[in-house]
């Protein structure tokens, strides 16, 4: 059967429940917000359930790939901001299988018990940078990227680095004020570490952050909002957009392209691990198994997401990959937060 015909097929017979920006309860009864619900029945009994920051529209075809080799195996899967992701695991929420794009949420889950361990013979061939104490696996490598309307950078000449892209904005400010997007640092936990991996790294993000908030930048709490006001022509650039996303919406919306900065792109890696809260652990492994499978560029087909192999091209950069390890929770102190967050503010509010 044509891959084509099989997810034609089984989306018709998808019972699908879109639950969106409702308040679900953890087993503890504190509430998170989910932002997508989909459910995929499965010719068993077994339904594995997966929350991840990953859109349906973009994770969609690894179900359905995932479905035709394992047709018994359920999947409830839900879409949320990795900072409600991370409430909900702590909260005790029912879920087999957690994927997000914030790497440094995703090692504290593991660093405070929150992760079972796993291993099979897919994870023992695992990159050791690609993993952690066989809790947190690496599946995507994805750089940050920066998504222009073309229309609206008409008659300019497209900046190359970062500091040129300053002077661009503070030299037009009467073309892009008010259409400039980034993310909200307080509610996007993916946001949140870009910003921070890149501060640490260079002065060019805090010259950047002060021009766009003295031009009323907009900020978001997830990549597919701001490509969708690009898109629209409602922001003329957005920054730090997932590129796996971004490329995804070149294919279907024209009009939009990624400035080809040369400087640095920080490089993202999602991360998968299975909750101590997992009840269909043979499921959940299984989907992890796969996952891997294709981020090491042996799946089947091609992958929906940036496979690890990217991580050679992306070590080219001296600002990527951001590594899995201890040094992820410098930022995620307390104290180290709230001054973080407060030069930020200072920053934006201009």
């Amino acid at each position: 059967m044509r891959m084509a015909d099989f997810a034609s097929g089984l989306r018709a017979a998808i019972l699908a429940t879109v639950l969106s920006s409702l308040p679900v309860a953890g087993a503890q009864g504190q509430e998170f917000e989910i932002e997508d619900r989909r459910a995929y029945p499965g010719t068993g009994q077994a339904v594995l359930r997966v929350i991840s920051t990953a859109d349906l529209d973009v994770f969609e075809p690894f179900i359905l790939r995932f479905q035709e080799a394992n047709p018994e195996v359920g999947i409830d899967y839900v879409t949320a901001s990795s900072a409600e992701l991370n409430r909900a695991i702590r909260g005790g929420a029912a879920f087999d299988l957690v994927l997000s794009s914030a790497m440094d949420l995703q090692f504290t889950l593991a660093n405070d018990g929150y992760a079972r361990r796993y291993a099979s013979g897919v994870t023992e061939i695992l990159p050791d940078w690609a993993r952690w104490n066989d809790q947190l696996f690496a599946f995507t490598a994805e750089p940050a990227v920066i998504v222009i309307n073309e229309a609206l950078f008409n008659g300019l000449a497209l900046p190359r680095t970062r500091a040129e892209l300053v002077t661009l904005l503070r030299d037009n400010p009467e073309r892009f004020s008010g259409r400039l997007g980034t993310y909200d640092l307080h509610a996007s936990g993916l946001g949140y570490l870009f910003a921070t991996q890149e501060a640490r790294a260079s002065d060019a993000y805090w010259r950047l952050t002060e021009v766009m908030g003295r031009l009323d930048a907009q900020l978001f709490c997830c990549s597919g909002q701001m490509l969708d006001a690009v898109a629209r022509g409602d922001l003329a650039l957005a920054y730090n957009v997932l590129g796996s996303y971004a490329v995804q919406r070149l294919d279907r919306d024209e009009g939009l392209a990624i400035l080809p900065v040369e400087d640095f792109a920080n490089v993202m890696l999602r991360t998968a691990l299975i909750p101590v809260t997992a009840t269909e652990v043979a499921a959940a492994g299984a989907m992890l198994d796969a996952l891997l499978r294709e981020g090491m560029g042996e799946g089947p087909a091609e992958p929906v997401l940036p496979p690890l192999q990217s991580r050679g091209q992306a070590e080219r950069s001296p600002f990527g990959p951001i590594r899995l390890g201890p040094a992820l929770m410098v930022y995620l102190d307390r104290l180290n937060r709230e001054s973080f967050l407060a030069a930020w503010d200072a920053a934006m509010e201009q």
